[in-house]
């Protein structure tokens, strides 16, 4: 229980102080991207009738005044500085360092909760069979027990014709289970080694087993 509460704050959602930071970014940047956006569009439209007025003919000492007039528009609605570009980057920045550590977390999340999901499968379908048979598959018979009456070993009197389960996956990182029965924490044990293949590990690596899902 202790080592999943400690997966559990690793591989946390998001938190209320990062949701707020990055409302705060996203506000930020919208307010410095937004007003030239929404300006570009008006500039456009009071420079056109201007232009066109002084490109009829007979209008070159009106064509000049407007020219400079554009040009003092030209300063006032100008794009983009070289400051803002580089704020945008670093808030840019900012929330790819918070947002994508989490992203990349839910896949490896996803994978450890399809190990758990499939343990606790497992130890339903030994139940049952130890129910009909009293008593779990060995060790030496493994999980396999459960797909195909086993041929080795205690033989089970009652087994069903079905089996108890259609097959036996590998874990989400493509690893067999670990089986043991008697088990060393409980009657039988069922181990997956994590992304790693060994067993033990910290973090992400770290084994999932039967003893500890709740």
């Amino acid at each position: 229980m202790q080592r999943n509460q400690r997966r559990g704050k690793d591989q946390r959602g998001f938190t209320l102080i990062e949701i707020l930071v990055v409302v705060v970014i996203l506000g930020i940047l919208a307010g410095i991207v937004v007003p030239r956006l929404l300006g570009e569009p008006e500039k456009a439209r009071r420079t056109r009738p201007a232009r066109a007025w002084a490109e009829r003919p007979g209008n070159e000492f009106s064509r000049g005044e407007t020219m400079q007039r554009n040009q003092r528009r030209g300063k006032d609605q100008r794009g983009f500085t070289l400051i803002e570009i580089l704020v945008v980057v670093v808030i840019l920045g900012i929330l790819a360092g918070i947002v994508v550590p989490r992203l990349l977390g839910e896949p490896e999340k996803a994978r450890r909760t399809k190990a758990e999901i499939q343990i606790r499968g497992f130890e339903e379908a030994l139940a049952t069979f130890k129910l009909d048979n009293g008593f779990f598959p060995t060790t030496e018979q493994g999980l396999q027990a459960l797909v195909e009456k086993p041929a080795t070993g205690k033989i089970p009197a009652h087994y069903r014709d079905k089996g108890y389960i259609k097959k036996i996956p590998m874990d989400p990182w493509g690893n067999p289970y670990v089986y043991l029965s008697p088990g060393i924490h409980d009657d039988h044990d069922i181990i997956s080694y994590g992304p790693d293949g060994a067993s033990g590990g910290d973090g992400d690596d770290a084994d999932i087993n039967s003893w500890d899902i709740e």
